[in-house]
């Protein structure tokens, strides 16, 4: 099946497998398993089909350059016909759906409240950004979104790539916007990368769907973040807004089938960001 296959039509989970563990796992002393193999093509695929607009690839020491050659592979077995873009930040690589990543930075540019939530180490409990420090964030995605805009531009096939030096950025909080999340975890990293999220209650969201397209029964997990339970008030507005956008947009595909949104409490005696 050549890369302009219909959307909607079946790949083979064993090209799918094989393009992984061939362009991924080069060098690796242990072969990625099959059901990774299979969870990290469905992401690609809830991102190329406008669900997130990003991922962040996490698979192994595979840089930019061995995964555009496995999104290559993807493309040659059926899946991926939009284009896409890898995106290098300090040895990290996204996945990105250009025009969905940059639609979602200029939303949260213009978003009020700003949805970044400061987790810092010395606070007593999470709490929103204050005008200032939602500022200096803004800063930052605004020059993300810059890049992004001149990369596009510049790209030329499928598939293109960039790499993007960040100046003082927190990386959790761009990468957690990029991601698609309602509201983003931000820190001060002058003393350390800690947090003040430990034993605090926090909702977590999951969206999952089953993907047969891939392979029957293949369940995919599209999101999952957390928000600190005590501002889901004050997040309401971004919460609901980040349902809808993901419902209209799971009935505008035909990859997946059987969207699920659940949301539970947890409090964890540590929380790593």
């Amino acid at each position: 099946m050549g890369a302009e296959a219909a959307a909607g039509s079946a790949v083979s989970a064993v090209r799918v497998v094989a393009a992984a563990r061939e362009e991924l796992g080069a060098g690796g002393r242990r072969r990625l398993p099959a059901a990774r193999a299979l969870q990290l093509a469905g992401e690609v695929l809830a991102v190329a089909a406008g669900l997130k607009p990003a991922l962040l690839y996490d698979c192994g020491a595979a840089g930019a350059a061995e995964l555009r050659r496995y999104l290559e592979r993807l493309r040659e077995a059926g899946l991926a016909p939009l284009r896409l873009h890898v995106l290098s930040v300090e040895g990290s690589a996204v996945l990105l759906h250009p025009g969905l990543a940059r639609r979602r930075l200029a939303a949260v540019l213009g978003a009020h409240p700003a949805p970044f939530v400061d987790v810092s180490a010395g606070r007593r409990c999470p709490v929103l950004c204050g005008p200032a420090q939602a500022e200096a964030i803004r800063s930052h995605l605004a020059t993300l979104l810059a890049h992004l805009s001149a990369a596009e531009a510049a790209s030329a096939g499928p598939v293109s790539s960039s790499e993007v030096v960040p100046a003082g950025w927190n990386l959790c909080t761009v990468v957690g916007v990029l991601l698609g999340y309602p509201a983003a975890y931000t820190f001060s990293t002058e003393d350390s990368a800690e947090n003040c999220l430990a034993l605090t209650p926090l909702r977590v969201f999951t969206a999952r769907a089953s993907c047969p397209r891939i392979k029957d029964s293949l369940g995919v997990q599209i999101y999952s973040f957390s928000i600190p339970e005590s501002l889901c008030g004050e997040l309401e507005e971004a919460l609901d807004a980040w349902r809808q956008e993901l419902k209209e947009a799971f009935g505008a595909q035909s990859d997946f089938v059987g969207l699920c949104i659940s949301s539970e409490v947890v409090s964890l005696p540590a929380v790593a960001l």
